[in-house]
Parts: C-alpha cells; sequence; structure tokens
C-alpha cells in the first residue's frame, strides 16, 4: 500500500499471524497463538474487512481492522475501525496516521463516507490522537468524514 522511511503499510495475510500474536501480547498483555490469529485474519476477509499492518522489522508497528458498516440512519457505510494501535516504543512517529490514512483510502474503495472510532473505555490518549486526526464526536464513536478532494492523495 505504501512506504515511508523504511515502513511499510500493508495488507496482512496469514503469514503474518506470528507478528500480529506478538503485537497483540504487546499491545494487551493477552497470549495469542498464532493459528488464532491466522483464523481471525481469514474471518475479517471473510466479512468483507481489511486488516492493516505497519512493518519496519520483527513484528508489527501498529495494526488497523477496517470493516465497513452499513446503517438504516445513513445514506453510506462508514469504515469502523475496529483494532487501531501501536506499539508503545513506536508512538509519535506518524505510524497511527499514516494507519489511518490507508484505512481512509480502503474505506473508500467500498463506498464509506467516514471512519468511525469507537470510545467506549479506549485510553485519553487515543481520544488525543483521534481529535488530532480529524475525528469529532458523533454519538458513542468519533467520525472522520472521508471527502474526496480532486488530484489529492488522500
Amino acid at each position: 500500500m505504501g512506504q515511508r522511511y523504511g515502513l511499510e503499510i500493508r495488507a496482512a495475510s496469514t503469514v503474518d499471524a506470528p507478528g500480529l500474536a506478538a503485537w497483540l501480547e504487546q499491545m494487551s498483555g493477552l497470549p495469542a497463538r498464532p493459528q488464532d490469529i491466522a483464523a481471525r485474519l481469514e474471518a475479517v476477509a471473510r466479512l468483507g474487512g481489511t486488516v492493516l499492518v505497519a512493518m519496519e522489522w520483527g513484528p508489527p508497528s501498529g495494526v488497523v481492522v477496517l470493516q465497513g458498516v452499513a446503517d438504516l440512519a445513513a445514506a453510506h457505510p462508514a469504515g469502523l475501525l475496529a483494532t487501531l494501535g501501536v506499539v508503545p516504543d513506536a508512538r509519535r512517529r506518524g505510524i497511527g496516521r499514516l494507519l489511518v490514512k490507508a484505512a481512509a483510502r480502503s474505506a473508500r474503495l467500498i463506498g464509506c463516507d467516514r471512519l468511525l472510532l469507537p470510545v467506549a473505555g479506549a485510553p485519553l490518549d487515543v481520544a488525543a490522537f483521534a481529535a488530532a486526526t480529524g475525528f469529532v464526536p458523533e454519538g458513542a464513536f468519533l467520525a472522520r468524514p472521508l471527502l474526496r478532494r480532486a488530484g489529492a492523495g488522500d
């Protein structure tokens, strides 16, 4: 999907399951088996979602899971960021912003007009990051419109 300064943002595959298991354990403290992560990757894809990873070396530095959701109250689907995280030692280097940008591109491809980020139970730094990247309150979520700009790369 893209590269910057040795960082690659790309779609995850089952080959990434061991690294994603390590990432999940580092982020949540919960042990994860690679075979379980591989099955979850396949489930996300089967439901039309996308898992994007930020790779430098070793396990992923960051992950975003995007799922399109439709609602009777909205004319277009939204891209739900079911998971968004960057390991602590890689934060404040623009990786989160690049993951959101890549998720926005993927969401536009499936017809979404905004991104949604759940905030219930999220750490305060997630809300601050979301506000800094253009998300605003929308019910139980933070939302960011996906405006198409003529000739824009994002």
